[in-house]
């Protein structure tokens, strides 16, 4: 495979200095005519990489047809629970990972092609993606960060001039991620299975250099991993987001949000809201993942425990640090609803106070983002537009105002608190399914017009005053799907 001639990709790649058997070395697959959708070039300068000037050129180094010098490919394997299923060997069934890039401030950066063609762990897939998921990743990772929330990121998108066949033939697509890491829970799970003590030591010692320098062993990594995760959930619950598929394969050590695939925003609040196609039960509702974050943190600890020599002591210590979650994330959880209520300080009752908003606006179908951001405006009781009943705002409404004046803030202080969090607009499923829509139809117009209505996303911005806007009748999104 030839490599890019005038590309530049720092690259030092430390995973694969760890033994043969994390993974197969192997080099994405090419394809037929690559074609540049989009790149993120404000983050290919964050990573230090130079990229041709040539269209085409980039084109072929996204969708793998030629390789940066100094990458070194390969799919990574792991293992995980499935909707809580133990799957004992999964992997990058259709991933590659170029490698690892050293940004200028020194952190580091994984590199990967998502679709790129069929690996060991495909399990009978074509390892190919097509490009709805493609551009549903690209949107809701890339929203994400503009939410200030710890995801993965979106590099670049290419078509590949192939067709897969899901439902139908479709056109197919590579995406390119950024990630801290692709370290998952369920990487240690494969090899805790194994009893492959050496590998789990090095796959620890590994993750604590890379995420947590601070920490002194298995003990000090589980304790930053909970930490992570508590104020990630809490940061998704913030916004309500639904991640739709918490495998634990789909949780990363480093704490970023990673794998959007049937993922999506609440419109209408309610804690019981699920969209994943292939959620029948509930599993993963919005008002449980912070439930199932216990659970998968659960597996990461029995995974380690094998590195503890004293089993007894080790069990008692690392129960009490699972079952510690609740309170971290309940103090990030009220952190975040105070923030979103724009309370600077705390009182005993603030928890309360949003705890009786969310139930009011469940009841109502008050729209979750814009009833936030209507309190967060000049006249706030316009969020009483958002509820079936509007005086079930009222009632609440009169105790908010009562709190608010035990801060002793100015209301343009409380105004830029509120909307410096409560976003004005958010990646919303009918948005995005339009874009997927419009793409394949050959039309990436709606596609570069919602990146754009999404990049600044607490702004006020009347050119993108639309986006702001619910579904209309029709227009509900109530499944999505994963993208294999």
């Amino acid at each position: 495979m030839p490599n890019a001639t005038s590309a530049h990709f720092p690259f030092d790649n430390s995973y694969a200095r760890l033994p043969d058997r994390f993974f197969t070395r192997q080099p994405p697959s090419p394809v037929t005519a690559p074609g540049l959708v989009a790149v993120n070039r404000a983050l290919a300068d964050r990573l230090g990489l130079t990229l041709p000037t040539d269209e085409a050129e980039t084109a072929r180094i996204f969708a793998g047809n030629t390789l940066p010098a100094g990458a070194a490919p390969l799919a990574q394997v792991y293992a995980g629970h499935q909707f809580g299923g133990w799957s004992p060997q999964l992997g990058d069934g259709r991933a590659v990972l170029l490698g690892e890039v050293v940004a200028p401030d020194g952190a580091r950066f994984d590199i990967q092609l998502k679709g790129a063609g069929p690996t060991p762990y495909s399990r009978r897939g074509d390892g190919r993606a097509w490009l709805g998921p493609v551009l549903r990743e690209y949107i809701v990772s890339e929203a994400m960060a503009a939410l200030n929330i710890p995801t993965t990121r979106a590099l670049a998108a290419v078509t590949t001039g192939d067709i897969v066949q899901r439902d139908g033939f479709l056109p197919g697509a590579v995406f390119t991620r950024v990630a801290a890491s692709h370290i998952r829970v369920g990487t240690f799970q494969y090899f805790a299975a194994r009893k492959d003590i050496e590998a789990l030591q090095a796959l620890s010692d590994h993750c604590i250099a890379r995420h947590f320098p601070q920490a002194q062993g298995p003990a000090d990594l589980l304790d930053a991993v909970i930490g992570a995760q508590a104020r990630l959930i809490a940061q998704w619950m913030g916004v309500g987001f639904v991640h739709g598929v918490m495998n634990t394969d789909n949780m990363t050590i480093s704490g970023e949000t990673i794998d959007y695939g049937p993922c999506a925003f609440l419109d209408a609040y309610h804690p019981d809201t699920v969209f994943s196609s292939i959620d029948q039960f509930g599993r993963y509702a919005y008002a449980n993942q912070p439930q199932i974050a216990v659970w998968n943190l659960a597996q990461l600890a029995t995974a380690l425990l094998t590195l503890i020599p004293d089993r007894e002591a080790g069990i008692e210590m690392f129960t009490a640090a699972v079952n510690g979650f609740a309170a971290r994330f309940d103090a990030e959880w009220h952190g975040v609803l105070r923030a979103k209520l724009g309370l600077g300080t705390a009182q005993p009752d603030d928890p309360a106070l949003a705890f009786d908003l969310l139930a009011r606006m469940a009841d109502n179908g008050a729209d979750f983002t814009r009833s936030f951001r209507a309190l967060s405006g000049a006249d706030p009781r316009q969020a009483r537009d958002e509820f079936i009943d509007p005086t079930a705002f009222d009632a609440w409404f009169a105790t908010w105002q009562d709190r608010l004046a035990q801060e002793g803030a100015g209301d343009a202080a409380r105004r830029a608190r509120m909307q410096a969090v409560n976003p004005a607009r958010i990646a919303r499923n009918h948005r995005v399914e339009q874009v997927i829509e419009a793409a394949v139809a050959g039309d990436l117009a709606p596609f570069e017009t919602l990146m754009a209505a999404l990049a600044h996303p607490f702004d006020e911005d009347p050119a993108h005053a639309a986006y702001a806007d619910p579904p209309l009748d029709g227009e509900h999104v109530t499944r999505t799907f994963c993208g294999t």
